[in-house]
């Protein structure tokens, strides 16, 4: 049996993504999401215009994704209900916003300097993928949302994540990604059954 029902918000699993960029006065802002889906070297990024990663987005052109494992989901609660706006928008202020200039230092995380981009990667993070900006697509037009393309330009993965250490594959076994699944925080569980789709794709190649 299936119930027709109305669920404020749609997040069915997407990966947690800490965004980097940088503000007007060089320092670094940091910012937790999970509107983000990749398909071959691009990303698309779901966010609010009102938000300071948009704005910085904008006027720098660039911002690296940084993706965190479950283990940092401390780290992301210390980010969550901060924003780099000031004064905080009206709409965040009454979801319990405060303003925050040091995203960096209150998540207790270390910048690392990018090597294709201004904007400074986490180095807790397993992941990080720098990227430079493409085109912002309005989103459900009157609403504050964006759909940001961007073009991921360099990728750079921990050793412990490769299957060997001369790989360009991710052992997918290794890696542990934070889902946000409807507002709430998972990780991944065991692997079922060996799919099908890897081989299309050479995933598999080093098996």
């Amino acid at each position: 049996m299936h119930k027709v029902i109305e669920p404020k918000v749609l997040y069915f699993g997407t990966s947690v993504v800490l965004i980097s960029t940088l503000n007007e006065d060089g320092t670094a802002n940091l910012a937790p999401m999970s509107s983000a889906w990749w398909l071959n070297q691009s990303c698309m990024l779901g966010l609010s215009s009102k938000s300071q990663t948009v704005q910085n987005l904008i006027r720098e052109q660039e911002c690296v994704l940084n993706l965190p494992s479950i283990d940092l989901i401390p780290a992301i609660n210390r980010l969550t209900l901060l924003t780099g706006r000031d004064p905080v928008p009206e709409s965040k202020v009454v979801r319990g916003y405060q303003y925050e200039a040091d995203k960096f230092g209150i998540a207790e995380l270390t910048e690392l300097p990018s090597q294709c981009v201004r904007a400074p990667r986490v180095r807790e993070c397993p992941v990080h993928l720098e990227a430079t900006l493409v085109k912002l697509h309005p989103f459900e037009e009157p609403s504050s949302l964006v759909s940001i393309e961007v073009r991921i330009e360099r990728v750079h993965i921990e050793d412990d994540l490769l299957k060997d250490s001369n790989s360009n594959h991710v052992d997918p076994s290794k890696w542990q990604p934070m889902i946000m699944n409807f507002c709430e925080y998972f990780g991944l569980t065991e692997q079922r059954t060996a799919s099908k789709l890897a081989p299309v794709f050479g995933l598999d190649s080093e098996k």
